[in-house]
C-alpha cells in the first residue's frame, strides 16, 4: 500500500458528464409516454427549426432499441471514429448520433436495460460535438432505464412530450409530465402533433383523430403549451425518404407550425 487513494472508474466518467453539461447550455429531451405520436419526426424537424433559428444543434438517438432519427435525417454512411471518439454524421447544418450507423442494417437490438443505458453513457462521453450549443435527445417511449440514464447524467432543463388528440395518448402524455416532474426537469411543455389535416382540395381542416385539448391541459397540469403541429400529406413519405420537411419544404404550414414551436422552446430557457 502506498497510502494514495486510486480513482475508481466513475470518477473520471463523472467529470466528462459535468464538462459535457458545462459544454451544452441548452439541453432538451423529446418523449412520449406512448409509442406512434410522431415524437421522432417532431425530433428531426425540432433540431431543424432551431438551425434555422441560428441554433447550433446535435441530435442524439436515444432509443437504441428502435433508431430511426438517421433514416429521417436522410443519412446512410456508417459511423465514423476510433476506439475511444463517436464523430457526428453530418446532415443540413445538424450533427447527429444514433446506434443505427454502428449496426449491421435490420440487426436487432436485444438487450437489457443496463446495457442500453451503458450505450447512452458512451454517446454522452466520447462523441465529438464541437460548437453545438444545443443538444435534442430522442428518447424512446414510455419511461425505461434510456430516460433515467440522460436525466440524470445531462440534466435536460426543457422536456417536449409529443402527443395527439386522441384520448389515450393523452392519458399517456399525462404520465410522461408527471415523469419529466419526478426527473426534476425544469420547463415541461407539450407538443399536439397530427392535430387535424387540411383538405388539399377544399381547404377544410378534417380532425381525423379528434379535437385537441392539449392548450387546456397544459394548464391543469401546470405546464407549457409549445404547440399544435397539423398532419401533412406528404410528410411520411419524405421521413422514409430522409427529406425533413422543415429543411426541404420552408413554406409549408407544418413547417411553420414547427418553427412557432422552437420559438417556444427557445423562450422556455430564457423563463427558466
Amino acid at each position: 500500500m502506498t497510502g494514495k487513494t486510486e480513482k475508481t472508474p466513475a470518477e473520471p466518467q463523472g467529470l466528462l458528464f459535468h464538462d459535457l453539461v458545462e459544454h451544452i447550455p441548452r439541453r432538451i429531451v423529446v418523449f412520449s409516454g406512448k409509442g406512434g405520436v410522431g415524437k421522432t419526426t417532431v425530433a428531426v424537424n425540432l433540431a431543424y427549426a432551431l438551425r434555422n433559428r441560428g441554433c447550433n444543434v446535435g441530435l442524439l438517438d436515444a432509443d437504441v432499441t428502435g433508431p430511426n432519427v438517421l433514416q429521417m435525417a436522410g443519412v446512410t454512411e456508417s459511423a465514423k471514429g476510433s476506439e475511444h471518439t463517436i464523430l457526428p454524421h453530418e446532415q443540413g447544418g445538424i450533427r447527429l448520433v444514433s446506434l443505427a450507423s454502428m449496426l449491421p442494417e435490420g440487426a436487432p437490438v436485444i438487450w437489457r436495460g443496463p446495457m442500453r443505458s451503458k450505450v447512452i453513457e458512451q454517446f454522452l462521453t466520447d462523441t465529438e460535438w464541437g460548437d453545438i450549443d444545443t443538444l435534442i435527445v430522442d428518447l424512446p417511449p414510455g419511461t425505461g432505464d434510456e430516460v433515467l440514464t440522460i436525466a440524470q447524467r445531462l440534466a435536460p432543463q426543457v422536456a417536449v412530450v409529443v402527443t395527439t388528440p386522441q384520448q389515450v395518448a393523452r392519458l399517456d402524455a399525462h404520465r410522461a409530465v408527471g415523469f419529466a416532474r419526478k426527473l426534476d426537469i425544469p420547463r415541461i411543455g407539450l407538443v399536439e402533433n397530427m392535430s387535424g389535416l387540411v383538405c388539399p382540395h377544399c381547404g377544410k381542416t378534417i380532425s381525423l383523430f379528434g379535437s385537441g385539448t392539449t392548450l387546456e391541459e397544459a394548464k391543469t397540469w401546470g405546464v407549457d403549451h409549445f404547440g399544435i403541429v397539423p398532419m401533412d400529406p406528404d410528410a411520411p413519405a419524405e421521413s422514409d425518404a430522409g427529406t425533413p420537411h422543415v429543411l426541404h419544404r420552408p413554406e409549408s404550414a407544418l413547417t411553420q407550425a414547427f418553427l412557432s414551436v422552437s420559438e417556444r422552446v427557445l423562450n422556455a430557457f430564457d423563463a427558466s
